[in-house]
């Protein structure tokens, strides 16, 4: 294109006023803040501009376009980044696909709780302000044997909480083999740091002894830690004490203890066929002080950080200007409660009030028959272009609980034959309902622990949409 022709396109952009008052752009604004509208029909005037001057647009969209670039653009702005996908990653409890699902009472009490108004600080009794841990104080005692509790917005923040409270401006010592780093690096030491505490490590990577952290008091000493490594394990010559002779440790100097488990398990998993996990409760009769752990993972209920442990204790971090920056709304308090509810009232049926216990403990007969149903259908759609197998996988929990125990699963392997895997899965990405698997061996697979008859039809929703793209 001459020089000319792109002064003359320059030329024949409409201006933004203009625009806006024709009826297309009018309508848009009925939907729309005329702000919003202007500013990105600015946009998209400032977009044909750049292309005019790069040669790559020589004809200008007809005036009733403009209204509908406009409309993109806003979508694309405003519209809602937070979406549902399909996890076919075999990890059930995903921290980057949101954790935990939520029991079917739980997501009523937390739509209740938003709804309307609560006696989340009001004690109905006496007409007075009350404490939002009474709501569901005296579950946790009843579930963990705890004299009290508190909860705060997830377990980093239980363990920041409790160590400040407990321990700062003094040494906390902890078995070297426990400092642990989780998700997105996050480390222990560096809680304990951001607490005010101070680390004191004790023992080796792989062995520490009682000895050690007797060895290590001193006059400065303010707590004695344990950290369950929930998300890893040190497997052949290991040893660590147990709870409950930290604790006799510490009364016999006058030290509090605590521990952080992590994931935390109100009941024994093992009966559920899964791994062995320290229960809350187990913890809180070997006389420790203080126990963190979080609302999700293990325990099924929304994302929070649970502390439980000793009145003393409790109230001080309840009284710990921290608190309130810490502390969770009426909508964790609704379905956390609903939560620890079920444990108490439906105890027979709990795999089927649970979903992430249900997912943990599916049988591989179920996930094959789905798989053999699963695969019939989406070979019908993608056709010759990706041959559909069959295969046994390994999944796993997910979110730093049972680390390296694996869940026995069944997966359906798509093997594409003119693009790569990872394409393939971009594709699966982009669709309207995004399906999440992953790439093993140039081959994408989805894995069906978590897959059930409404998540298979978003699957075959989604291969629709794929099979128009290859």
């Amino acid at each position: 294109m001459t020089q000319n022709a792109h002064k003359n396109l320059l030329r024949q952009l409409p201006a933004i006023e203009n625009l806006l008052n024709t009826q297309e752009m009018l309508d848009l604004q009925d939907t729309y803040a005329r702000p919003l509208v202007t500013e990105a029909l600015r946009t998209v005037v400032a977009d044909l501009r750049s292309d005019i001057l790069s040669g790559d647009l020589t004809q200008l969209p007809e005036h009733t376009e403009y209204a509908e670039q406009t409309r993109q653009k806003i979508i694309e702005k405003i519209g809602a980044r937070m979406r549902l996908v399909v996890n076919a990653t075999g990890t059930v409890t995903h921290t980057n696909l949101g954790r935990s699902l939520l029991s079917a009472a739980a997501c009523e009490a937390i739509q209740q709780a938003a709804e309307n108004y609560v006696n989340l600080e009001y004690d109905l009794a006496t007409g007075k302000r009350g404490h939002r841990d009474r709501i569901t104080e005296p579950l946790l005692q009843q579930l963990t044997g705890c004299e009290a509790s508190t909860v705060v917005n997830n377990n980093a923040a239980a363990v920041l909480l409790a160590l400040q409270t407990m321990a700062r401006g003094k040494e906390v010592i902890v078995s070297r083999g426990e400092l642990i780093e989780i998700g997105g690096a996050f480390r222990v030491p560096d809680v304990m740091a951001a607490s005010g505490a101070i680390l004191r490590e004790v023992g080796t990577t792989n062995r520490t002894h009682l000895r050690d952290y007797a060895e290590a008091i001193n006059e400065n000493t303010g707590l004695l830690l344990k950290v369950h490594p929930s998300n890893y394990k040190i497997l052949g010559f290991t040893s660590t004490p147990e709870m409950e002779e930290l604790t006799a440790l510490g009364a016999q100097h006058g030290i509090p203890t605590m521990e952080d488990l992590g994931s935390g398990a109100l009941i024994d998993m093992t009966v559920y066929g899964l791994p062995h996990e320290p229960l809350v409760g187990e913890r809180i009769a070997s006389g420790v002080d203080v126990v963190t752990f979080s609302g999700d993972k293990l325990l099924g209920g929304p994302q929070a950080g649970l502390i439980v442990g000793k009145s003393e204790w409790i109230e001080k971090m309840r009284k710990n200007p921290m608190m309130r920056a810490l502390r969770v709304d009426k909508l964790i308090i609704a379905g956390l409660s609903a939560t620890l509810q079920r444990y108490l009232i439906d105890s027979a049926t709990i795999t089927e009030q649970f979903p992430m216990l249900n997912r943990y403990t599916r049988t591989t007969e179920t996930l094959h028959t789905l798989a053999v149903e699963l695969k019939a259908q989406l070979q019908d759609l993608l056709g010759e272009k990706v041959e559909v197998q069959v295969a046994e996988t390994f999944g796993q929990i997910g979110s730093g609980a049972l680390p390296v125990e694996t869940l026995p699963s069944v997966a359906l392997v798509l093997e594409p034959l003119n693009i790569s895997a990872e394409l393939l899965a971009s594709h699966f990405r982009d669709a309207a309902v995004p399906v999440v698997g992953r790439i093993k061996n140039d081959l994408f697979w989805l894995d069906l622990r978590t897959i059930y008859e409404r998540e298979q039809a978003w699957i075959v929703e989604t291969a629709t949409e794929v099979a128009k793209m290859l």
